[in-house]
């Protein structure tokens, strides 16, 4: 093997891989892990842990949602998006299953030993274990078999349970060993920040989606009413925290994320403003770092919140 062809695979593993989204699956964690620091429960074992578990998850997803897109031909040299190491002829098919074995395995003994830390009862043990399964078979079949149900509209609802409902009420759970229905707004709100950048991704590739028969939520709603769709998503998520603070945190701290507002505030416009999808691809980036600096900040100030000065 060549260097450059070496330098070439090892490139299209990365493009593969999709580094860039792992600290959006890291911030659910850590919104989880930064409330039951506020309840005097944060575990950093499980933290850890938790964290490993959903950077594993996010991988096999977008390694499946390749192998998928590359079986079934959606992805095609005219799409606005990048074309991943599969559709460039760089990963056969085969290599891809393995890599998706192995990451399987990886995510098995990574819940493995998160739930043998964490969980006290066996109702839990077990309930998480079907929970890690159910998040292995949504991770691989949004694009990959018969009936994928990323090409049904259904991507955005599974992004929002599990990038949100189940990663921070998940996290705060298996740290603070009870479900607190207060849980759920910040949970809700990182869900929707992570279906925003899913949105702006369809958003991007709703012309060529649609030719290929990949009925996203973008494509079903158009291309006006995703983008007011993607409004309502930043809007909602802001709303969520600042519910949330002046019901329950109650702290001048709590109100740290509104310093990133601003971002999703002039990213709302421009998705509003700007009608084609060539328009929507610098913002998938944007969308990513503005939602990790919301949940941060928000997490931040959660744990501030419990500081005495």
């Amino acid at each position: 093997m060549n260097d450059s062809h070496s330098v070439s695979t090892t490139q299209a593993w990365l493009e593969s891989l999709r580094p860039k989204t792992l600290p959006l699956a890291f911030a659910s964690i850590v919104c989880g892990s930064a409330l039951a620091y506020w309840q005097g429960a944060f575990d950093s074992a499980v933290a850890l842990l938790a964290l490993l578990t959903a950077g594993l998850l996010q991988i096999l997803s977008n390694l499946a949602n390749d192998y998928g897109d590359a079986v079934k031909g959606s992805d095609k040299e005219d799409r606005i998006g990048p074309l991943r190491g599969m559709q460039k002829g760089v990963i056969t098919q085969a290599q891809m299953k393995r890599a998706l074995i192995i990451t399987v395995v990886l995510i098995c003994i990574s819940g493995l030993a998160l739930v043998a830390v964490a969980c006290r009862t066996w109702a839990d043990f077990v309930g998480f274990m079907v929970l890690g399964l159910l998040a292995i078979i949504a991770a691989i079949t949004y694009t990959v078999g018969t009936r994928p149900y990323g090409y049904m509209g259904l991507g955005d609802i599974s992004v929002l349970v599990f990038f949100g409902w189940l990663s921070v009420a998940g996290s705060w759970y298996l740290q603070a060993h009870t479900l607190a229905p207060l849980v759920f707004l910040p949970a809700t709100a990182c869900g929707l920040l992570a279906t925003a950048v899913l949105n702006i991704n369809n958003l991007r590739d709703i012309d060529s989606d649609r030719e290929n028969g990949k009925n996203t939520l973008a494509v079903r709603l158009g291309p006006v009413l995703a983008r007011r769709y993607h409004v309502c998503l930043l809007m909602g998520a802001l709303l969520c925290l600042a519910v949330f603070n002046l019901v329950w945190l109650k702290s001048i701290w709590g109100w740290l994320f509104v310093l990133a507002a601003p971002l999703l505030i002039s990213q709302a416009r421009y998705v509003a403003r700007e009608t084609t999808p060539a328009a929507m691809r610098p913002m998938l980036e944007r969308t990513v770092k503005a939602a990790l600096l919301i949940n941060l900040l928000f997490a931040l100030g959660v744990v501030l919140s419990t500081v005495h000065f």
